[in-house]
């Protein structure tokens, strides 16, 4: 790596403790708009809270105060919503716009076994080199469709994929054997939340993923769903930088303000 991409993704993994808390709002470029990821501008209190914010620039733009400062990954892939072929995706954003935002790092989903698995490997393929000419670490993402698994093989076989396409991190789902999944996988995992699930179960996830070899998580309904947004991520953050106990964690998002 250059330096410059060195330190863009050192921004997002912090390097002191070489773990990272994402926060994902990137939920609408599909369609999927849950809860309080209609009133986006409410969540301009969390960014404190997080080490890097994953959405798309349209977001970025009309929703984040631009004295933030947080390092940016931004997805550049779209093209399908949730009434379609989740796999269809193509890269609708140009390089230059990312550099534009200033972003600290790019990304996109590949669909293994989708069925249109080739046109995503080759986007994460366009991504990498562009990263390499703009020194912009990409991050890829292992997307599972309606009707792909969410286990170990297949989650491990899709990490190495993407990192074998040049990807500098992944992320992907929390599985059993999640050890066999980071223990394939080259370079740095960061977690999926997944759907909004109880908060104890939530950090219990995010604690088993570390343990297993991931450097991170990318939670985005598990924190801003929450009946106390700051709290939640507080405690992600306990367990992902401080090497919090579950019930350490859960304490702090009891103790944490309700609402925003």
């Amino acid at each position: 790596m250059g330096w410059g991409m060195k330190n863009r993704l050192s921004r997002i993994i912090n390097p002191k403790t070489g773990h990272c808390v994402m926060l994902a709002m990137d939920h609408g470029y599909f369609g999927n708009i849950p809860g309080q990821l209609k009133c986006f501008t409410d969540l301009n209190p969390l960014f404190d809270h997080a080490d890097a914010l994953m959405l798309t620039r349209g977001m970025l733009r009309s929703c984040v105060a631009a004295e933030i400062d947080k390092p940016i990954v931004l997805r550049v892939s779209a093209g399908s919503s949730m009434m379609k072929e989740l796999s269809n995706e193509e890269i609708n954003v140009t390089i230059e716009d990312a550099i534009r935002l200033n972003v600290s790092a790019i990304t996109c989903s590949i669909f293994v076994g989708g069925e249109y698995e080739k046109q995503t490997i080759m986007n994460l393929s366009k991504l990498v080199n562009w990263g390499q000419d703009y020194g912009i670490p990409v991050l890829a993402v292992t997307a599972v469709g309606r009707e792909m698994a969410r286990d170990a093989r297949y989650l491990g076989m899709a990490s190495r994929l993407a990192a074998e396409m040049g990807a500098h991190f992944v992320k992907t789902y929390y599985c059993d054997d999640f050890e066999d999944v980071t223990g394939i996988c080259p370079v740095p995992i960061v977690i999926a939340g997944g759907k909004k699930i109880p908060e104890r179960d939530a950090l219990q996830m995010a604690k088993n993923a570390i343990d297993k070899g991931a450097v991170g998580v990318d939670m985005g309904r598990n924190i801003f769903l929450s009946d106390s947004p700051i709290g939640m991520i507080t405690a992600v953050g306990a367990i992902v930088h401080e090497n919090a106990s579950v019930n350490e964690a859960y304490e702090i998002y009891e103790n944490g303000p309700k609402g925003l």
